[in-house]
């Protein structure tokens, strides 16, 4: 299963996120062990050399422990995932923030727009 990916992100990039997502939305848990380096590459349709970068972010970002011998884990330090997910909320309102004022839009209006799309829903 290969991936399509944005050109305006670098591929590692978006594989960090990826994986972050899954964590965050509970397909990876605490502990998980992560495919090895290869079989990710063959999974996701990339070079063996970005998803060995996309795992020392990962591990960079006490994200993941690599374990000689064993593999790479996503950590069970719970505060971690925690903050990890803060984090990703944050870069995507900072995200949407800096896209809508690029387009004229006010943080006013678009929380209008918001709250009357939510309470259609």
């Amino acid at each position: 299963m290969t991936i399509d990916f944005s050109r305006d992100k670098p591929i590692y990039s978006q594989l960090v996120d990826r994986i972050c997502g899954d964590i965050l939305k509970g397909k990876l848990e605490l502990g998980d062990r992560l495919p090895s380096v290869r079989e990710y590459a063959i999974e996701t349709g990339v070079n063996v050399n970005t998803v060995q970068r996309v795992y020392k972010e990962l591990e960079a970002m006490n994200i993941t422990e690599t374990k000689r011998g064993q593999g790479t884990f996503i950590t069970t330090n719970e505060e971690r995932i925690v903050l990890l997910r803060e984090d990703m909320k944050n870069q995507l309102a900072e995200n949407f923030l800096t896209s809508i004022e690029a387009l004229g839009f006010s943080k006013e209006e678009m929380l209008v727009v918001l709250t009357k799309n939510r309470e259609v829903k």
